[in-house]
């Protein structure tokens, strides 16, 4: 493999891991602080493709596409945990996860029946179409490298929210004790609708950011919440520090792993049989990687201990 190729591959993991940052850093909060189990979040991932693609299709502006789908997804995520969630905070973790899997199949169902049941796309603006020669003369799409640094934008105005921010000092004390604040006066209903909503909108925005690579279709958000899952064991629950390494990490390998297993393999046997076992291997190791991670780690590179 040329360097070329490398440092391009390399690229993709990065906006690959991103991708999942956005995902991810809901679904850590929500269970950092609320520690809920939310199945249901790779449907709002969905909701905010589909309301960016529809909005894109109806006004030409992505900019509105992206608004759309911050604003689709946070209503949605707000309605269900006033209407569902706020029922199961108390509730034993199998009550969880029985009742946000039920929310998939609604979600699904629902967006069948506004939008059908065949993909819609979502153009690429002209702005960010084509690619740009980066330093050894390397082309890459635009559009790529605006996601990886929205990504990282994101991150840090997470960073400054939860860390700087009177919303924040809640967030961090409703990881640690919510009675207390409770107690202090702090409405925790209200607390835990904004967190939700705010977890909704960024899988929202990182559907609509997928949706212009690829098509956008009902049941597109589950793989990646298997992914997201991965990314918050890795990272720490309730981190958004680790959620970014967490995401960043996973991207790479299962970006690098598809493309350097392959190719190694050839060295050893036929292509074509050593494609077939690269990419099976290649399938695997994020898997590896988290099973290593708690062996060394148990609650995760940047999870508080037990």
């Amino acid at each position: 493999m040329s360097l070329l190729l490398l440092i391009e591959q390399i690229l993709n993991g990065l906006q690959f891991g991103v991708m999942l940052f956005l995902t991810a850093a809901g679904l850590t909060l929500v269970f950092g602080v609320m520690g809920l189990i939310n199945l249901a979040h790779g449907s709002l991932f969905m909701i905010g493709a589909f309301a960016a693609a529809a909005t894109a299709a109806a006004t030409g502006s992505f900019l509105l596409a992206l608004a759309a789908s911050l604003a689709a997804a946070a209503a949605a995520g707000a309605l269900v945990e006033v209407l569902v969630i706020r029922r199961l905070y108390s509730r034993d973790h199998l009550d969880q996860v029985l009742a946000t899997f039920a929310l998939i199949l609604v979600f699904s169902e629902g967006t069948r029946w506004v939008f059908g049941s065949f993909p819609l796309y979502l153009n690429i603006p002209p702005a960010l179409s084509g690619p740009v020669t980066l330093p050894g003369g390397i082309e890459y799409p635009v559009y790529r490298l605006t996601i990886i640094a929205v990504g990282l934008m994101i991150a840090l105005g997470l960073f400054l929210l939860i860390s700087r921010t009177r919303l924040g000092v809640q967030i961090r004390a409703g990881e640690s004790d919510r009675e207390m604040i409770a107690a202090l006066g702090i409405d925790i209903n209200r607390l835990y609708t904004v967190v939700f909503a705010l977890g909704a909108a960024l899988a929202g925005l990182a559907g609509a950011l997928v949706g212009a690579i690829q098509s956008v279709q009902v049941g597109m958000g589950e793989p990646v919440l298997i992914l997201a899952f991965v990314v918050i064991v890795i990272g720490g629950i309730g981190s958004i520090k680790g959620a970014l390494i967490g995401s960043i990490l996973v991207g790479l390998t299962d970006t690098l792993g598809g493309v350097l297993l392959p190719e190694t393999f050839k060295l050893f046997m036929d292509p074509a049989s050593a494609t077939a076992v690269g990419s099976a291997l290649a399938s695997m190791l994020i898997y590896i990687l988290m099973a290593v991670v708690l062996v060394v780690k148990p609650m995760g590179l940047y999870g508080a201990r037990a």
